[in-house]
């Protein structure tokens, strides 16, 4: 047995006892997470949320990325989202390397640059500035004025937002 095959009954009981028909595809507070893809970070529990309230997107880093601009467009533009949230976190796997390392290792490994940023940092709030900044300065999205970001501690759970 797999991991998969666990998490495949538990899809299964989840099928069997599902209860949330109807959600409307607009999320109901109008609000976007993006944040890091980093299994310590639950933003569902942190806030009190439940499916159908706020569109998520998570990556590496929780960066501003060119697909982060094409998601938050349409989460925007045709879903009606207003607000965005931007959580990076302490003791994330992109503070281990600099981006120089992370291309040199990766190149190493495969035989090819990556033709992609990894987004490194060993400054969490100003690479959270410098993503809020990115959002409002970008012409594709309508409502840049409600864009907050924040850093999340692991090992307190404690949410410090970043002016």
């Amino acid at each position: 047995m797999s991991v998969t095959d666990d998490l495949l009954r538990n899809a299964e009981f989840w099928h069997q006892t599902f209860d949330r028909a109807g959600l409307a595809v607009q999320p109901a507070l109008q609000t976007t997470i993006l944040t890091c893809m980093d299994s310590r970070l639950n933003p569902y529990a942190m806030f009190g949320l439940r499916e159908g309230q706020v569109h998520m997107i998570r990556n590496a880093g929780g960066i501003v990325t060119e697909d982060v601009i094409r998601s938050l467009t349409l989460s925007q533009r045709f879903l009606q989202t207003r607000e965005i949230i931007v959580i990076m976190h302490t003791n994330c796997g992109l503070e281990s390397r600099t981006e120089e390392q992370f291309v040199e290792e990766i190149t190493e490994a495969v035989g090819e640059k990556p033709h992609w940023h990894f987004g490194a940092t060993d400054d969490l709030a100003a690479t959270v500035r410098e993503s809020v900044q990115q959002l409002r300065d970008s012409k594709f999205l309508e409502h840049r004025d409600a864009i907050r970001g924040f850093v999340y501690d692991v090992e307190t759970g404690a949410l410090t937002e970043v002016a």
